[in-house]
């Protein structure tokens, strides 16, 4: 058995997000994806903070369910509500701090764990009484460091955590290019030993930051940072009980419900103390599918990759103004361990896994979200009726996404949604895909099939009077 974690969202009261996402939506699409637990998300904000604490209920300690479920679950499938365990939600929030420190401009973002309401609370009105504006966003920005911030936070309660996100983004992150350090005892000063974790973000994978020294000793975890009910799941971090059947199909230890609490949690992160529970895997973006993988200028149409950096340099050829040095090129900047420190694996059901060499750290996957394979596959939008009505197909018959993209065996996929399909998923599981990597805000593309494929499975369909 097995916990799939999202704990990186945002509600509707913050910039570019979908005003779908509320918590009755978000706890629908939970189950479709098959995420266990939620994020409350953006709890700073004041409306949002009402409206979600008369929504939940506690059911353990820092753990909380919607109350009323009937209604959203006439929404989903048999199977789906049969046998799924949530989706609960924790309290955890991104803050934005802004400031300057020896004259050098840092951005950094960082999400934030409360172990309950009454906690949250008081963050709120320490926030407040300091001058902070926390209405004017879900995801305040903050004129704290995160030095001061971690000691603004830790003096309201201990239990309070706090993980940098997307620590590679150039802009807003850790160890940005534009904006972050390079070490996280510059950033923290001397609560870095209360860091014990770091998010991905979605142009790097855990192989990228198991190259740094100082990660070592510190979990890999890995969340969405989803701004729609669609893009939820697309990264997750999933539990299981300590010393349990890894990553694959068996989860022989079984969890029980009043073991999934706050505190159990976030222990699992904690590499090294006695826990309940420990990282059986993360799921990944294909980081060159992030918006920052490579350097470059969106604008002059220029990408490099770390090789072509190294050698044209970072300054636009076009412009002659600064490129954004993207993920893969500061990383090679910090990196104090060589880039072969994986190894791949196959599964039973075909999909690839990559595993530290040294077996110490637990494994991730990469994978393309079920919407977006779809929409390649029947070549249509990722919010099409034809593709979202393929979609609740597949998750109401397998149970979720999370089961069709990781454990049905492909004849069963090809049998309920066609050969297409089940050949889509099939590449998307064996890394056989092609993609165009992303930089300077700009995601990179991925294509399942060639272009020579895709053109000759379009004309098959139209000569059989079969084309979507």
């Amino acid at each position: 058995m097995e916990l799939v974690l999202d704990l990186h969202l945002h509600s509707r009261f913050s910039r570019a997000v979908s005003q779908r996402m509320n918590l009755q939506n978000m706890y629908i699409w939970g189950r479709k994806k098959g995420i266990n637990i939620l994020s409350v998300a953006d709890f700073t904000h004041p409306v949002w903070f009402r409206e979600a604490r008369a929504l939940v209920e506690e059911i353990n300690p820092g753990i909380y369910r919607l109350r009323e479920r009937s209604q959203a679950e006439q929404e989903l499938g048999p199977l789906i509500q049969k046998v799924f365990l949530g989706p609960y939600f924790m309290l955890s929030t991104e803050v934005s701090s802004i400031y300057t420190a020896n004259g050098v401009p840092h951005r950094i973002h960082n999400l934030v764990f409360a172990p309950n309401f009454e906690t949250a609370e008081k963050i709120n009105t320490t926030l407040s009484r300091m001058g902070f504006n926390l209405s004017s966003d879900g995801r305040p920005i903050l004129g704290l460091s995160s030095k001061n911030l971690a000691q603004v936070l830790f003096e309201i309660d201990k239990k309070i955590t706090i993980i940098p996100c997307h620590a590679w983004t150039p802009w807003f992150s850790l160890y940005g290019s534009r904006s972050g350090y390079d070490r996280i005892a510059d950033c923290f000063g001397e609560y870095t030993k209360y860091i014990f974790a770091v998010e991905t973000g979605l142009s790097s994978d855990p192989a990228m930051n198991w190259r740094i020294n100082e990660l070592d000793t510190r979990s890999i975890v890995s969340f969405s940072d989803a701004h729609s009910l669609e893009k939820m799941g697309r990264e997750a971090t999933v539990l299981q009980k300590k010393n349990g059947i890894s990553n694959t199909t068996n989860f022989k230890s079984q969890i029980s419900n009043d073991e999934i609490t706050y505190d159990n949690i976030l222990n699992g992160f904690v590499r090294g103390k006695e826990r309940i529970f420990e990282i059986a895997y993360t799921v990944e973006f294909y980081p060159e599918e992030g918006k920052y993988h490579y350097t470059g200028h969106r604008l002059c149409n220029v990408s490099y990759s770390p090789e072509e950096d190294k050698n044209k340099g970072t300054m636009c050829p076009s412009c002659h103004r600064p490129l954004t040095v993207g993920v893969m090129h500061r990383v090679e900047e910090l990196a104090n361990f060589p880039s072969d420190n994986f190894k791949i694996k196959n599964d039973q059901f075909g999909v690839t896994w990559i595993e530290d060499v040294k077996r110490v750290r637990p494994p991730y996957v990469s994978l393309v979200p079920l919407l977006e394979i779809l929409s390649e596959c029947l070549h249509s939008g990722v919010g099409s009726i034809t593709v979202l009505t393929m979609f609740d197909r597949l998750v109401n018959h397998f149970g979720s996404e999370h089961e069709v993209l990781f454990r049905v065996p492909i004849p069963e996929i090809r049998n309920t949604g066609g050969d297409r399909i089940a050949q889509g998923i099939e590449r998307v599981r064996a890394r056989n895909i092609k993609i165009v990597p992303g930089y300077d805000g700009e995601y990179g593309k991925v294509t399942i099939w060639n272009e020579g494929e895709a053109q000759e499975k379009t004309q098959q369909k139209k000569q059989l009077g079969l084309g979507f």
